[in-house]
């Protein structure tokens, strides 16, 4: 049976992220890892122990920066089939040549699970009425926002920095809030 993953915001081989810093002053990724080659590799570990060769992962964006060679080294090694929510910062012209995605979309609707998967948190009254019949309480899955907390009840963020850089299983998402 194949599984379907979620994750966003990996951004592979962004070296600046690692100095990237909360209001406090204390450092967002860079406290975990010493540089950009161990935080990429930490994220293939945690992915590939999780996602099997025949699952989908939905990358809700934000995937990489910088050298684009040695992120296609890296993306290569990522287990799954990978469709991509376009996030603010993707290359889609690039990424849509080499081929990295079986599908590239702004969103995708999943009724069945009562989820709404985006890059950045939506408007809720302007999405989720009568569109998720079966659910009380349907959710926006999104990334963007990083390690902030996500604006209400009824968005999940899917940020690596909330889901320990490690992609969540798509029917974890409404028991396993994070």
């Amino acid at each position: 049976m194949r599984d379907i993953w979620v994750i966003s915001d990996t951004h592979f081989g962004h070296e600046n992220i690692l100095k990237f810093t909360d209001k406090d002053g204390s450092f967002i990724r860079g406290q975990l890892f010493d540089s950009i080659e161990q935080h990429d590799e930490y994220m293939i570990e945690q992915w590939n122990r999780y996602v099997k060769p025949g699952d989908i992962v939905y990358h809700l964006g934000d995937v990489f920066f910088g050298d684009k060679e040695k992120f296609l080294k890296n993306f290569k090694k990522l287990h799954g089939r990978k469709r991509l929510i376009v996030g603010n910062h993707d290359d889609v012209k690039w990424i849509a040549k080499h081929e990295l995605f079986q599908k590239i979309m702004m969103w995708r609707m999943f009724p069945e699970h009562g989820l709404l998967l985006t890059h950045v948190p939506v408007h809720d009254t302007i999405i989720f009425e009568g569109r998720f019949k079966n659910f009380d309480k349907p959710l926006n899955v999104h990334g963007h926002i990083h390690q902030n907390p996500a604006p209400t009840e009824r968005h999940v963020c899917v940020s690596v920095e909330q889901i320990d850089y490690t992609p969540i299983h798509i029917e974890d998402i409404h028991d396993g809030r994070k």
